[in-house]
């Protein structure tokens, strides 16, 4: 459960963000509008996934590490300053170096008072046609995650991770009220006319599928634009679309396809209680039967 001293209700922004090639003129401009959320009434505020650089896993480059700070760093410092002056939580995504050799794609949980409360690293690493994340990262070894805020217990899961029941279930049955993605998701131009509607279509569904089966609110921040960061890539179009649902499903907030924005919206445990008390998946979980669950594939007939 959450920290006995928060409130029964909390704001929530994303932010939404187009990324250029500088990483620190990145981190400048997520600043800028961190300060537009808090300004807004935002309390606990999540950028996109790896936010301080272009989308560069459309190629695999060894030279790319480069971008990798070990955590702390500077640019997770001026968030902590940021985040105490603001009285704001924030959620910030690092390409983490952990040590020579290994690097994770993962966040850092900011409390409202500057400190850092801990660190998630993404356990889903995907391996497609431009998403070539397994050449980068290693996966996540902290587990599923819960941080306690000043407003509030929050679940924080990445990108790839979304596609996952087993990690949205984990994760909410730790106690947050909210499951964060941060997200860098968009089209391959050469597809976005037969399957653009479809895939992105099936994105928002599966999040708010987390939503009603957890009885627990999802957010997930995702980034815009067009990049083409390796000339010889044809690019990804991401299409922002950043949304809020409730413990129903129902999307409370939704972002555009295509501008730089603060996204809002409120989250009321009282809400959530009531949903879980009539539509009550968790109390009915067949946990003595879900053994099999660790396994791969169950082969049997």
């Amino acid at each position: 459960m959450a920290p006995s001293a928060a409130p029964p209700k909390f704001t929530v922004g994303l932010l939404q963000l187009q990324v250029g090639p500088d990483p620190d003129a990145n981190t400048k401009n997520a600043l800028h509008w961190l300060e537009k959320a808090a300004a807004q009434g935002a309390q606990v505020v999540c950028l996109p996934e790896l936010y301080r650089s272009q989308y560069f896993c459309q190629k695999e480059d060894v030279d790319l590490f480069e971008l990798a700070e070990p955590i702390p760093n500077e640019s997770v410092e001026a968030f902590q300053s940021a985040a105490a002056r603001l009285a704001v939580a924030v959620l910030v995504p690092v390409f983490e170096r952990r040590a020579a050799g290994v690097y994770h794609n993962s966040l850092v949980c900011i409390d409202a008072d500057g400190n850092l409360v801990g660190i998630y690293r993404k356990m889903h690493i995907p391996d497609d046609p431009a998403y070539y994340e397994k050449f980068y990262f290693a996966p996540g070894d902290l587990g599923f995650k819960n941080f306690d805020t000043r407003y509030g217990r929050v679940g924080t899961l990445i990108c790839w991770d979304q596609w996952y029941p087993e990690g949205a279930r984990l994760t909410a049955l730790r106690g947050a009220s909210i499951l964060f993605y941060p997200t860098a998701i968009g089209w391959h131009p050469y597809e976005k006319e037969q399957y653009g509607a479809a895939q992105r279509d099936a994105w928002m569904t599966v999040q708010r599928g987390h939503a009603i089966s957890n009885g627990i609110y999802v957010a997930a921040a995702n980034r815009v634009g067009f990049e083409q960061p390796v000339a010889e890539q044809a690019g990804i179009e991401f299409w922002g679309s950043s949304f809020i649902a409730d413990p129903q499903g129902v999307i409370i907030a939704e972002a555009s396809t295509d501008n730089e924005e603060v996204l809002l919206a409120e989250v009321d445990l009282a809400h959530l209680e009531n949903i879980r008390r009539n539509w009550p998946f968790l109390r009915d979980r067949r946990i003595d039967a879900y053994g099999d669950i660790t396994r791969r594939f169950i082969d049997e007939v």
